[in-house]
């Protein structure tokens, strides 16, 4: 039965199938929402690798161009982003392994 069935049958105080239980139409599957919680932390530990590995490098590279240190700033801030994304990564799979 669609969600538009129920609306109207519930608008219309009017019991489907006879009278008989019905699902609810609009509650997932276990399983699709355990694989939209799998997708969701995947994207979540991307976004805490990449983000601060390529901002800090790009940083660095703005920098060292306007300083002209190239490329000792790129690296130290390379490295510096790589370590935050580190812990920012293992914060989440603490949070994730308490679930």
């Amino acid at each position: 039965m669609n969600l538009s069935a129920v609306i109207v049958y519930a608008y219309m105080g009017i019991q489907p199938n006879g009278g008989k239980p019905t699902t609810n139409p609009t509650k997932r599957p276990q399983a699709q929402n355990a694989v939209l919680m799998i997708l969701g932390d995947i994207a979540d530990t991307a976004w805490r690798m990449f983000i601060p590995t390529i901002g800090a490098t790009l940083l660095g590279l703005y920098v060292d161009k306007l300083l002209g240190t190239t490329p000792w700033l790129m690296i130290t801030l390379m490295i510096l982003g790589t370590g935050l994304a580190g812990l920012l990564v293992r914060r989440q799979l603490t949070r994730v392994s308490k679930n």
